[in-house]
């Protein structure tokens, strides 16, 4: 075999078609463009993501606004006062053989959890956690036992002469936020005092000491040579 035996394989070239050359020739006339259209002009290309002149597919979804968090919690809502308000009605004490929401002797308060709020019909499921907020008036004593409360509810159910308990592994409520002090202690160490500037030393007035010299204006110093 010589160096010119040498071929490509067969296939691996196809010769171009010659389009406009005639109806004789297979693509004469349209040349392959059908017939009319923006296809068939010069320079008649469409981008892939037209669709014909209907709204475009990234105009006709909606546009994305904001951002959920991931760690995100949703809780369920009840205001203090509804809960004052179930528990003067004896709402909670139905059920209180059943899951430990009693109110007993008098002056005892009234213990309220996730399960008397379903019970009652404040909450709707016991798998979600619950806020308690501090919308109304609180008139009886109250032990609340809930994953987050409000400042402004703590401090109603407190003042009736209940109190608060945050269940572990909830959120720390925005009560408890607040309380936490980031500050450092101050130190009990003295201040430093700053040391003082040394003086400017006075100038001496020594009797060997000329004045300076003063130069007149036009005059030299120098001696000139009046020699020509």
């Amino acid at each position: 075999m010589k160096l010119h035996d040498l071929k490509p394989a067969p296939g691996s070239r196809k010769e171009r078609t010659r389009v406009g050359r005639g109806i004789a020739a297979g693509k004469g006339k349209t040349a392959g463009r059908g017939t009319k259209g923006q296809k068939s002009r010069a320079g008649g290309s469409i981008p892939a993501w037209f669709e014909g002149g209907q709204t475009p597919l990234q105009i006709r979804v909606p546009k994305l606004r904001g951002f959920k968090r991931r760690d995100r919690i949703e809780y369920q809502v009840v205001n203090v006062g509804r809960i004052s308000a179930y528990a003067a009605a004896g709402r909670f004490g139905v059920e209180s053989s059943e899951l430990g929401g009693t109110q007993g002797a008098a002056g005892d308060p009234v213990t309220v959890n996730v399960e008397v709020l379903r019970r009652a019909g404040l909450v709707s499921t016991e798998r979600k956690p619950v806020k308690v907020l501090g919308s109304g008036d609180v008139t009886e004593k109250l032990f609340v036992a809930t994953d987050a409360v409000t400042r402004s509810a703590r401090q109603k159910i407190e003042a009736a002469g209940g109190f608060v308990q945050v269940l572990a592994g909830a959120k720390a409520s925005d009560d408890a936020a607040a309380g936490d002090s980031t500050a450092e202690p101050a130190s009990d160490e003295p201040a430093s005092e700053p040391e003082p500037e040394p003086e400017p030393e006075a100038a001496s007035d020594d009797e060997g000491t000329d004045p300076p010299k003063r130069r007149s204006r036009g005059t030299s110093t120098e001696s000139t040579d009046t020699d020509l």
